[in-house]
């Protein structure tokens, strides 16, 4: 079921129009990657969810609650980590959370466990008696998301949390959000670096000038676009067979040999080709590998949008 959903929400601004007729799915335990260039309207869609912006029309809903008609029962199941975020002077990790652990309404006896938790759980035990003003950007986002799940919400929202980190501080910070994926969370992601978002993303969005242009499962809106791919064959016995059933098969074009290895342009779906490797063995062939080269998210984004500012 759809935990996060809107219905053609749409946001002007005078003649400008930032968000146009969204509509839009997030399923439980969803990781949904939502993107698009600067401008697009990720942002926008992510601020009226988080309650922050009054949609000009439609309507959005998180675990079926109106964002903007009932914003506080919102908060308490929404966690939002925003691109760039205010830190205290002279405050402490720990007195930062404690702060926003009092804020999210947390009893004090229960506040010191749970901030134990959250700082284990984004491995900051060993910067709980430090400065926050004096983090690095990859720990201010850890800092972020720990105060994010205090309350343990349900749904997060998360623009750009990569955003301006070193590659390491990219990794980890890949492998918190896959365990918070772990504990059942759904998290909308906005960002520009595809290759993050497509190793840890099940479901995609791409947006531009305000339109969705397409949504759903990452592999299946690849399979749709992809018309054509580069397929890779190794065979340990039966090359001239092979290739002539290569040759003789529809759908296979810039066929190249180079003695056991054929390389050719596939048009071929995925029960198509998996009828041509059953086709080879029955040949007599003896395949060692079969494989296809994969497309990725960038394939996916610039097939779909148009790159016009």
């Amino acid at each position: 079921m759809a935990i996060v959903e809107t219905r053609s929400l749409t946001k002007r601004y005078n003649t400008f129009t930032a968000l146009k007729d969204l509509n839009l799915q997030i399923e439980v335990g969803d990781v949904f990657g939502f993107i698009g260039p600067n401008g697009a309207g990720k942002t926008t869609t992510i601020r009226i969810l988080s309650t922050l912006l009054a949609p000009t029309a439609g309507a959005a809903f998180i675990d079926g609650i109106d964002v903007t008609k009932q914003p506080y029962e919102i908060k308490k199941i929404l966690g939002y980590m925003p691109d760039s975020f205010g830190v205290y002077d002279g405050m402490r990790l720990r007195e930062y959370l404690d702060f926003f652990g009092a804020a999210y309404k947390i009893p004090a006896k229960k506040r010191k466990t749970i901030i134990d938790d959250v700082l284990a759980l984004t491995d900051l035990n060993s910067k709980a008696d430090d400065f926050v003003s004096a983090f690095s950007r990859g720990m201010k986002q850890r800092c972020c998301l720990a105060k994010t799940l205090l309350h343990d919400p349900k749904v997060l929202l998360l623009d750009e949390p990569a955003s301006g980190l070193d590659p390491r501080a990219r990794i980890e910070m890949r492998e918190l959000l896959k365990t918070l994926q772990g504990m059942g969370k759904t998290i909308l992601i906005s960002s520009h670096i595809l290759s993050e978002l497509g190793d840890m993303c099940n479901k995609i969005g791409i947006i531009e000038h305000g339109t969705l242009l397409a949504a759903g499962d990452f592999r299946e809106i690849l399979n749709t676009l992809q018309q054509e791919r580069e397929v890779r064959i190794e065979v340990l016995e039966g090359e001239d067979a092979a290739m002539k059933i290569l040759e003789a098969t529809p759908g296979v074009t810039s066929l190249e040999r180079s003695g056991s290895e054929f390389n050719f342009v596939s048009q071929l779906d995925r029960i198509a080709l998996a009828n041509l490797n059953t086709a080879l063995v029955t040949g007599g062939v003896k395949v060692l590998s079969f494989s296809q080269e994969e497309g990725t998210l960038e394939d996916v984004f610039l097939h779909v949008t148009k790159g016009g500012l």
